[in-house]
């Protein structure tokens, strides 16, 4: 097991996850930003477990890895955003090569990252500006377009207390039992897939199935898992009961549904939710439609629409960023400043 109530680091062995003993070891360098990874030795052999890609390789295959996160919904491991400099690992904000300082921090960074994971963010140091991309975890100065390379790490047993009226505002479908040795197998973990369709988690295709994830519900109900589906990495936060895309920042809804009940979609499938677009009509909300592709579809916007009918939703159509606002029935554009009037039909 961990031995930290807020992470764990465990090895696919090619036939189950396994708990990695000592793993604060291997946190310890992970927290380091000059850290590329690190080689730990095995019953099996040597396997290195490499940082930047969190890939495991040994003399098994199929190897991967993974670190879970354990926090609760009030809590966040404080966060660093470094650059190679000349000569060492530099965090935003302090003084780096050359005396240079440059005009944001980690926090700020770390803002930007969270609310759109595959964008980037441009701040100034001395004359010269710079971008920060995080999909290719580069920065690279917009004069001279010299590149260098950027590591997102936490901070070794750094937690802060956070206040997140967000995550508090989701309603679960079933509390935690009270017998949590018992009771993993008595519930189903799902996500909302495409067009509306209610998912289970399931191996192979996912590296958590509903008994690993309810195991995790049960040790803490309020914290945050990592998982990895095909070759997107994801993050499900159990006090909001969603999961986010890690590059994309595509959001789905989650569920916890006691084995054996009989749940439908039919509240969900039966909203339909509109946009009046530049020409005068209706539009129907499609996820991957044909004029740039949107990241929510009527099912997806209902479901934020049950759980809160007063909140701001955020959504990506091509190459723009908006916000449907329940209250107002209007969607913005951010960059824009357009406004849309939208719709909710009862089929």
């Amino acid at each position: 097991m961990a031995t930290s109530n807020y992470y764990e680091w465990q090895l696919f062995n090619g036939n189950q996850w396994v708990y990695i003993n000592n793993d604060f070891i291997i946190e310890t360098h992970y927290c380091q930003p000059g850290a590329s990874g690190i080689r730990i030795n095995l019953n099996t052999g040597a396997v290195y477990i490499d940082f930047d890609e969190m890939t495991a390789d040994g003399p098994d295959d199929n190897l991967a890895i993974r670190r879970n996160t354990l926090l609760s919904q009030n809590q966040k491991q404080e966060v660093g955003w470094y650059y190679k400099d000349n000569h060492r690992w530099c965090e935003y904000g302090s003084q780096g090569w050359g005396g240079r300082t440059s005009s944001i921090g980690s926090d700020f960074i770390e803002q930007h990252f969270n609310s759109n994971p595959s964008g980037s963010v441009q701040f100034t140091a001395g004359n010269m500006t710079y971008s920060v991309d995080f999909n290719a975890m580069t920065q690279t100065n917009l004069s001279t377009h010299l590149t260098r390379k950027v590591r997102r790490r936490p901070k070794f047993n750094k937690i802060v207390a956070i206040n997140n009226s967000f995550l508090n505002s989701s309603p679960t479908l079933a509390s935690p039992s009270t017998n949590p040795s018992n009771s993993s197998s008595h519930f189903i973990w799902e996500f909302m897939g495409d067009e509306g369709i209610w998912t289970e988690y399931q191996k192979p295709a996912c590296s958590l199935d509903s008994a690993e994830i309810e195991r995790l519900y049960q040790l803490n109900p309020q914290c945050q898992v990592s998982f990895t589906a095909r070759r997107f990495s994801y993050t499900l936060y159990f006090g909001g009961m969603y999961q986010v895309n890690d590059r994309l920042g595509t959001r789905r809804t989650v569920r916890r549904i006691a084995s054996g009940s009989q749940q439908t979609n039919n509240a969900l499938s039966q909203a339909r939710w509109q946009f009046k677009d530049m020409d005068g009509k209706w539009k129907d909300y499609v996820r991957g439609g044909s004029r740039g592709k949107c990241s929510v579809s009527s099912q997806d916007i209902e479901a934020q629409y049950q759980q809160d009918p007063t909140a701001i939703m955020s959504f990506s159509a091509g190459r723009f960023n908006y916000e449907l606002d329940f209250s107002a029935m209007t969607q913005t554009n951010l960059r824009t400043n357009t406004r849309r009037a939208v719709q909710r039909l009862q089929q």
